[in-house]
């Protein structure tokens, strides 16, 4: 093999790999923004189901701040939920999870985010809620806690 065809292959090997990571990050990006879409189309679809409920939606997106002690040291940190809402007199944090495997308490990952947001928002309890299914499946964690939240007016509320 002469080195000029010796240069061609490896081009032609460089550039086929350059290729095939554009595709990969092209299939990436569609698969990230088809799920964003689903996300966001089934948090409306959530909305509507804790309004049928009897809920009445506080905020969407709502933030507040948390201080777990790390070593004693406050670590303050940014917690965003995706609904937060009243009913009989209690505050509950709304999660909405589409797919399979999410809208599980026996996901732990789902069910870790529930545990921080029940201690985070100090609700009196978290909804689960699974707009495909049509399901709002209220977790409740047994935490004592005392009620020091405060909420403000706007649709995306924050508490500190």
């Amino acid at each position: 093999m002469s080195a000029e065809s010796l240069v061609l292959v490896l081009a032609g090997a460089l550039i086929a790999l350059l290729l095939a990571r554009w595709l990969r990050g092209l299939r990436g990006t569609w698969r990230a923004k088809r799920r964003a879409g689903r996300a966001l189309a089934g948090e409306d679809e959530a909305a509507a189901l804790l309004r049928s409920a009897g809920y009445t939606i506080v905020g969407r997106q709502v933030r507040t701040w948390w201080s777990p002690l790390v070593d004693g040291v406050p670590c303050e940190m940014e917690v965003r939920a995706d609904y937060l809402v009243e009913r009989d007199g209690e505050v509950l944090v709304a999660e909405v999870k589409t797919g399979e495997v999410a809208p599980r308490l026996e996901t732990a990952a789902t069910r870790r985010q529930l545990l921080e947001y029940h201690v985070a928002f100090e609700a009196d309890g978290v909804l689960l809620v699974c707009p495909e299914r049509g399901v709002i499946q209220r977790v409740d964690f047994g935490l004592i806690r005392s009620r020091t939240a405060h909420l403000s007016g706007s649709p995306a509320a924050t508490t500190r």
